[in-house]
């Protein structure tokens, strides 16, 4: 097995370092699958069991100026690797001034991911810094768990609002509730709510718009759903804020779809980058 990446854009490299911190503040330790001319970030969370789900993908054309990959075979040409994201957000947060940046599998006492950058000197003379992630090679047997998941039947899919405003809304909510409520319509229309017994606070989002999902009005084998009638997930408003951490994407895009499998599905998108999120319904 063999991987080698170089980096060369200063845009293409803080791309990659903010996807690779926003992926950080969702999950502690994920797999990197590495194929041809893509790199995943995935958490296959066991969500009908109250665990989150994770995707994040990004072509790899998008990142690297230069780019090699022999996997473990010429039939499977992939490499999944199990990594801590913080460690490799660290190592990438350190070089950004790099004149270029090398991404490459070694093998030190084990399996490492080397971070290698020329950084810029007042004299004639480089400098070379390198930091050895420690990683660990998931065998082939297991690879089946670290497909892309299915993207959940849902009712509803509305674009969110801005996610700094998002994040500041559910952050004043967190200090009266562990709990949300996640409502939106075909009409455009997102509302962000908390009820105890002490104090009940909505906030509404309007004109929004809806992606296009085939008819957008029709759910449920066909059935055509009223514009106005609203979909809900009742959700922990922590997983919720870890996803709200992911606005240093900077997504073009970002929506959210809620269905009757009592799943959250967030998404975000962003020049090459998709990042997908799986928050389970709580009753």
């Amino acid at each position: 097995m063999k991987f080698r990446g170089k980096i060369v854009d200063v845009a293409c490299l803080g791309r990659f370092t903010r996807v690779v911190s926003a992926v950080s503040k969702l999950t502690k330790t994920c797999v990197l699958r590495l194929t041809a001319d893509r790199l995943f970030f995935v958490l296959c969370g066991k969500v009908a069991d109250g665990g989150v789900a994770v995707w994040c993908e990004l072509a790899q054309a998008n990142i690297f100026d230069e780019y090699r990959l022999e996997g473990v075979s010429s039939r499977d040409n992939e490499i999944c690797l199990e990594v801590t994201p913080e460690n490799v957000f660290r190592a990438l947060r350190t070089v950004q001034n790099a004149k270029s940046v090398k991404v490459k599998l070694t093998k030190k006492h084990r399996p490492c991911l080397t971070v290698g950058a020329e950084l810029p000197t007042a004299s004639s003379v480089s400098r070379v810094v390198t930091h050895d992630v420690p990683v660990e090679v998931v065998p082939r047997r297991l690879w089946h768990e670290f497909k892309e998941p299915d993207v959940p039947d849902f009712d509803v899919s509305v674009y969110l609002p801005p996610l700094k405003t998002m994040k500041n809304v559910v952050d004043r909510m967190k200090n009266l509730s562990n709990f949300l409520v996640v409502e939106a319509n075909l009409s455009g229309e997102m509302t962000l709510k908390i009820e105890t017994d002490l104090v009940s606070v909505t906030t509404h989002f309007r004109d929004l718009g809806n992606p296009q999902w085939g008819d957008p009005a029709t759910r449920d084998g066909g059935r055509r759903r009223d514009a106005d009638s609203v979909a809900q997930a009742r959700v922990d408003i922590r997983k919720l804020q870890q996803f709200l951490l992911g606005q240093q994407v900077d997504p073009s895009r970002a929506m959210c779809n809620i269905g009757h499998r009592r799943v959250l599905h967030l998404i975000l998108l962003h020049e090459g980058v998709s990042l997908q999120y799986f928050i389970p319904a709580v009753a």
